[in-house]
């Protein structure tokens, strides 16, 4: 009597603990529902950058990135900023379906939010990046398919083992890259004029001092000394 009641005790317990998982992965931990979360920032990210094409203000992303935008907008051509983009959104979409976190930065920000765009713009396809509304809705497709597409690889590939396929070698490989683009920025502002080159030093010194990115003094430096010694427009 005593094993037959411990035994209907203990399928209880069993029982309510997978309705509390079950819950626990509701909307929130769903897979289901991370389609739906690209989307929604996808669809903000790419209205950005319409934004940006249309009134030169309110892209989500670096000055560094957008300026190979801006140079194709200017007349340069897309490709720098349509292989930059779109190989970190492929490289992204295998991270983020093999170890389990997306990397926003690399895959909406800059996969979908220039090398899309910029693909667009290389075919001569503006509609999208033109008209507001119709931003948001590609921007939210674009995004519905980049969710699918890393629940689909995560599904055939690590939720049928217990291995990252190596790709947990890719985690933080982008801001760790980033690290060198600091010298660049000072010599890319010493050719520009004395002034800033020099703000530029001073910033990189004090980010460097300060143990953050030196990319980040670099650039807050050379915009500051900048505005009180302007380059003119030739």
């Amino acid at each position: 009597m005593n094993e037959k009641h411990s035994e209907e005790v203990k399928s209880h317990i069993d029982s309510t603990s997978n309705e509390s998982q079950n819950a626990e992965k509701g909307f929130w931990f769903a897979d289901w529902s991370f389609p739906i979360f690209v989307s929604l920032i996808s669809a903000g990210v790419f209205a950005g950058t319409h934004m940006y094409y249309v009134y030169h203000v309110g892209a989500f992303n670096e000055v560094a990135v957008i300026a190979l935008l801006q140079a194709g907008i200017a007349g340069g051509g897309f490709g720098a900023a349509a292989a930059f983009g779109t190989s970190f959104l492929f490289a992204r979409i295998l991270e983020g379906s093999l170890v389990g976190i997306l990397d926003l930065g690399g895959s909406i920000l800059t996969g979908l939010g220039v090398g899309i765009p910029a693909l667009m713009l290389a075919v001569n396809f503006k509609l999208p990046l033109e008209n507001f509304p119709l931003a948001l809705i590609t921007g939210s497709i674009l995004g519905l398919v980049v969710g699918y597409i890393i629940i689909g690889i995560r599904k055939f590939t690590v939720g049928s083992s217990n291995s990252t396929f190596g790709a947990d070698v890719m985690m933080g490989a982008g801001n760790l890259s980033g690290k060198f683009l600091g010298p660049l920025i000072v010599l890319s502002a010493c050719s520009a004029s004395i002034p800033i080159g020099f703000g530029s030093i001073t910033g990189a010194a004090i980010f460097y001092f300060w143990k953050k990115p030196v990319a980040g003094g670099a650039i807050l430096g050379a915009m500051v000394l900048g505005i009180f010694f302007p380059i003119g427009i030739k």
